[in-house]
């Protein structure tokens, strides 16, 4: 199979399951109740807190193997960096919106789910192209499946990201289309990345392990700061720790086999 087919078939693979995956919001047609609400944004904080140590914080301590002993140093800076940007966040954007006190939780809430899904896709695309890059370095037709298989394996993840981010969003934002257009916009970032991977390749992998923590902290603070608290409040049973269980052991299970 021709190179650029196949990284025009792994980069738009990518893409393409994460608008399947947002897609699903198209199956309810009616807000969900309190307790699938609930649910919803417990699976959607285990997917993201599964992400943040098997896609990023783990691969991001492997690429700071240059650090020695204190290869944990840019992994917890970008933590710290990455929950910092989105309370900055928090607090100037409702600012620059000049909306109402309740529009302005509002915003922020999706805003923040948006942002941390957004920033997760980043270095995933750019893992993506730095894979295509490094393989039309080397020319071999071997690396150029080694990174198809990459693509397939963070796709196939998507899927569930993006149903995951689509739902919650659905709630939030009473319109299903505004809802999938949200979550698959978050992953047009990934195709996007990619190719900047592939263009950039060897400049930015220093810059890896920074990104990957980045967006684990993103991830994290969105969790504990919006999306667990909301489960309690929409349902008082445990509905939605079951939701986070499911959740994390999906993305484990995903990360994992298809690592």
């Amino acid at each position: 199979m021709n190179k650029y087919l196949i990284s025009a078939i792994g980069i738009t693979f990518i893409f393409l399951m994460t608008t399947l995956g947002s897609s699903v919001v198209f199956i309810f047609k009616k807000d969900l109740n309190g307790k699938w609400h609930s649910l919803f944004l417990g699976f959607a904080s285990g997917l993201m807190i599964a992400a943040s140590v098997w896609s990023l914080i783990l691969p991001a301590l492997e690429q700071s193997s240059n650090f020695g002993k204190l290869n944990f140093l840019p992994v917890a800076i970008g933590i710290i960096l990455g929950a910092g940007f989105l309370v900055l966040t928090a607090k100037t954007l409702p600012n620059l919106l000049k909306k109402g006190k309740k529009t302005e939780k509002t915003i922020t809430k999706h805003t923040n789910l948006f942002l941390a899904v957004t920033l997760h896709n980043i270095p995933e695309g750019l893992a993506v192209g730095l894979a295509f890059g490094n393989a039309f370095l080397s020319g071999e037709i071997t690396a150029f499946y080694s990174a198809l298989w990459l693509a397939i394996g963070i796709g196939i993840q998507n899927f569930p990201e993006g149903s995951a981010l689509s739902l919650p969003l659905r709630s939030e934002l009473k319109s299903n289309k505004k809802a999938f257009v949200y979550s698959m916009l978050s992953g047009l970032i990934e195709p996007i990345m990619a190719l900047i991977g592939i263009l950039l390749a060897g400049v930015l992998s220093p810059a890896m392990p920074w990104l990957l923590a980045f967006s684990a902290g993103a991830m994290l603070f969105v969790v504990a700061d919006e999306l667990l608290p909301d489960t309690k409040a929409n349902h008082p049973s445990n509905i939605g720790a079951w939701g986070l269980i499911i959740g994390f052991t999906l993305m484990m299970i995903l990360d994992v086999a298809l690592g």
